[in-house]
């Protein structure tokens, strides 16, 4: 490390960052104790305190990049804490409500993770390329790519297939614009599809149907145009697509295969046993006896699920009755709070609170992440393979059209699709639920 780097008091700026974070959330325990508000916990400023601690944890998460489950873990304990300290708070009744969203998200989690190894393995990303224009096009028609494939494969999967792709046709050479594209079409192709973006899983094993938040792909296909076309001039201007695919490349049709059968197996399984992990995992099974398994991408994969499920867990102890009733300006709203904190504990706030139009919530949480290179899974994953990426200026400055194609996505749903609450879609509710405000067109 260079030593010039450090202040006079020999602390990096990440370091005094994560000490300042650290004494944050201490302090924030420390002043909910010392806060009162009856039966229901402390509050401050009328605000329930454990707002205050999932707020602190979700920024502990934005700006600690490469300690994210720590800070989840330390932030599910204060909540906790606070919790049994204050409240009559039960956690088994708890997780009797919670368990199954938990184990299914978990399996998805871990089995999609094989899921796009074995879309890697079978060769169909390496000979992606060749039906890429050669002009300003093959760079849009890209874009197109990275949204489709992530309509089925997860949207890191796809953010990090469509970089490697562009990586090997650009020469290295990515403009950060065209990467914040990226991020935006994988996140786009998950909008619609229950298989494509965790929020949308999350949606669908609460109960969500898959029909509900299929016009999200309204906003998907309005944002990708706009946001793609820009992107893919500018990266052409900063360096021309110079295709070439490698020669003799075979698809590996069982891994296909295999990759079909793990989709069929979720979607059977959710319809037949409303747990489509089980399905998951029996094809994965399944087609290890056919084809070779990378069961060395678990571990990773492990660490990163159960950062995911610390905060939904975090999220899932949220007294959702003082949130803003669910109105599609709460749902916009959430799509710009997604691009700084994490989306997964938003939706699963807006689950519990339930009254929202699923597709264009699905839409404005997934989408909204990509305005800023840590608002997503996919961002974070696509800046450590390009650092170039990790600043929020210039992703604000080059990456523009990803905030404007959000905007006039959501402009475009609301005026041809209209604002259409769901009702509660669970017959048991962990709080009441808000009254849902009626369809509209605004």
């Amino acid at each position: 490390m260079d030593i010039a780097s450090k202040p006079p008091s020999g602390l990096t700026h990440a370091e005094r960052i994560k000490i300042a974070a650290g004494l944050a959330a201490l302090a924030a325990v420390f002043v909910a104790a010392g806060l009162t508000g009856g039966g229901n916990g402390p509050m401050l400023f009328g605000i329930r305190a454990e707002f205050f601690l999932f707020g602190i944890t979700l920024a502990g998460v934005a700006f600690l990049h490469q300690h994210t489950l720590p800070v989840a873990l330390t932030g599910l304990a204060a909540i906790l804490l606070l919790k049994f300290s204050f409240t009559g708070f039960h956690l088994g009744r708890h997780l009797e409500h919670e368990w199954k969203l938990l184990l299914n998200l978990l399996g998805l989690l871990l089995g999609f993770a094989l899921l796009a190894k074995h879309f890697e393995e079978s060769q169909v990303p390496a000979v992606l390329p060749k039906y890429l224009p050669d002009d300003w096009k093959g760079g849009f028609v890209l874009l197109v790519m990275v949204c489709v494939l992530s309509s089925f494969l997860d949207n890191i999967a796809a953010a990090m297939i469509g970089g490697t792709i562009a990586s090997a046709v650009y020469h290295h050479k990515l403009h950060v614009g065209f990467l914040a594209a990226i991020v935006a079409a994988s996140n786009a192709g998950g909008a619609g599809s229950v298989v494509g973006d965790t929020t949308t899983t999350m949606m669908w094993i609460d109960g969500v149907s898959p029909l509900d938040v299929l016009h999200g792909f309204a906003g998907s296909a309005v944002a990708i145009v706009f946001s793609g076309i820009f992107a893919a001039k500018q990266q052409q201007a900063f360096c021309p697509i110079q295709k070439n695919p490698r020669a003799g490349i075979q698809i590996d049709w069982v891994k296909v295969g295999i990759v079909a059968m793990i989709l069929a197996g979720a979607i059977a399984a959710n319809f037949a046993l409303d747990f489509p992990a089980v399905g998951v995992w029996a094809a994965i099974i399944l087609g290890a006896f056919f084809s070779k398994t990378a069961w060395r991408e678990l571990p990773s994969a492990l660490k990163g699920s159960l950062f995911l499920l610390s905060l939904v867990l975090c999220a899932s102890m949220m007294p959702v009755e003082q949130l803003p009733k669910a109105c599609w300006q709460t749902a916009v709203g959430l799509g710009f709070v997604s691009a700084v904190f994490d989306n997964i504990p938003l939706t699963k706030l807006a689950l519990d609170q339930g009254g929202y139009d699923w597709g264009i919530l699905a839409f404005t949480v997934g989408y909204g992440g990509s305005m800023i290179w840590f608002g997503s899974s996919a961002g974070v994953a696509l800046s450590n393979m390009f650092p170039q990426a990790k600043s929020v200026g210039e992703w604000l400055k080059h990456g523009w059209h990803v905030t404007v194609a959000y905007i006039l996505a959501v402009g475009v749903m609301l005026l041809a699709v209209g604002w259409h609450p769901h009702p509660p879609h669970k017959k048991a509710r962990p709080s009441s639920a808000p009254a849902v405000e009626p369809s509209v067109r605004p």
